[in-house]
């Protein structure tokens, strides 16, 4: 049964640094596509960065240059860190994997954490 739980959200003041974490449970994350998700109050969920099976990395165009995507396969877990954040990235953080998806759409992603929340606010 494949599980992904997030960590690592919290209340951050403008320009500080956060690092979530995904550790996954019943699979093996080096063959699967998996990626950070994130969804403000009436907004949709958007792609923030995704490894996708095929090994890329992409990032949203809001979030490049300040978030990094890493994975440590021995510890079968995904992070985000998170730098210069912004009130704009205020939401809740989502961790999700695919086993086939070369994309970094949600609606292409099958399984998901239960999320974080991310408040950057002074």
């Amino acid at each position: 049964q494949v599980q992904l739980v997030e960590s690592g959200g919290g209340l951050v003041q403008p320009g500080g640094s956060l690092r979530l974490s995904c550790a996954a449970a019943g699979f093996t994350l080096d063959y699967y596509a998996i990626g950070w998700f994130r969804q403000a109050p009436g907004q949709e969920r958007e792609g923030v960065s995704c490894i996708t099976s095929d090994g890329s990395l992409f990032y949203a165009d809001s979030v490049k240059g300040r978030f990094t995507i890493s994975r440590d396969n021995g510890k079968n877990t995904v992070y985000l860190q998170m730098n210069s954040l912004k009130p704009e990235d205020t939401a809740v953080y989502y961790c999700a994997t695919d086993s086939t998806t070369n994309s970094c759409i949600a609606s292409m992603y099958d399984h998901w954490g239960q999320g974080t929340q991310v408040t950057v606010s002074s």
